[in-house]
């Protein structure tokens, strides 16, 4: 399964100014939806906000490095 995800999620952006983005229009939306009363507007607004909001985790948590952690190799010196 995580074989299928890690090319997909490499094509997410690395940054979260994207995703930031998304939300911020996703509350202009909902709320000229809301203004405007149209109940489909509102819910655009919803869904962009939910796809900004669940994309972004899923792009900082894929995309990292998860390598083994680095182990401290020996100097050869007695350390005192």
């Amino acid at each position: 399964m995580s074989d299928l995800l890690l090319p997909l999620a490499a094509l997410l952006p690395h940054t979260p100014t994207p995703y930031l983005v998304l939300i911020i229009a996703g509350f202009a939306v909902g709320i000229l939806g809301h203004l405007a009363g149209a109940r489909w507007l509102v819910a655009a607004g919803v869904v962009l906000i939910a796809l900004g909001a669940l994309l972004l985790p899923i792009a900082a948590g894929v995309t990292t490095h998860r390598g083994q952690a680095p182990t401290e190799e020996p100097r050869g010196d007695s350390g005192g």
